[in-house]
């Protein structure tokens, strides 16, 4: 078990303390350019999916916004960075570990779309809105990260 790499890399925080700030810096950087990305991509195709039929009428006949899907978007692929830079600092395996969080993150968010008693094509719709902004974020943040020692 490599755990023993691990506790030696967080038990030492002078180690990487030259370039942690860069990395950081260039981390939270490209992750808001990606914020950008993610969020206009998955307004996008949001207005795609309305043009074809999603009405985007939830639970007690609640319309969702295009505003408030680039919102959501913007607030979740932030909270992505924030996990990216505790990574950056906390783990060994930085980009390893983020791509499992977040993929285990973005199962969960499925769950909700399923749960709105929605029609079939608003749920679609929504479980592929869940999917985009995933598909900017996490390769993405996963290059920032690289690898720790290397």
């Amino acid at each position: 078990m490599n755990s023993m790499e691990e506790t030696a890399v967080v038990t030492d925080p002078g180690a990487d303390r030259t370039r942690h700030p860069r990395r950081l810096r260039r981390l939270v950087g490209t992750g808001f350019i990606a914020t950008l990305a993610a969020a206009a991509a998955t307004t996008l195709a949001a207005a795609l999916a309305r043009a074809a039929g999603a009405d985007f009428v939830v639970h007690g006949g609640e319309t969702i916004p295009l505003s408030g899907i680039t919102v959501v978007t913007g607030f979740f692929s932030a909270v992505g960075i924030v996990i990216a830079a505790a990574l950056l600092r906390l783990s060994a395996r930085p980009a390893e570990r983020f791509v499992w969080t977040a993929m285990s993150l973005t199962a969960v968010s499925l769950i909700p779309p399923l749960l709105s008693g929605a029609t079939t094509a608003t749920t679609t719709a929504l479980l592929g809105l869940h999917l985009v902004p995933a598909a900017v974020m996490i390769p993405t943040l996963t290059r920032s990260l690289g690898t720790r020692a290397g």
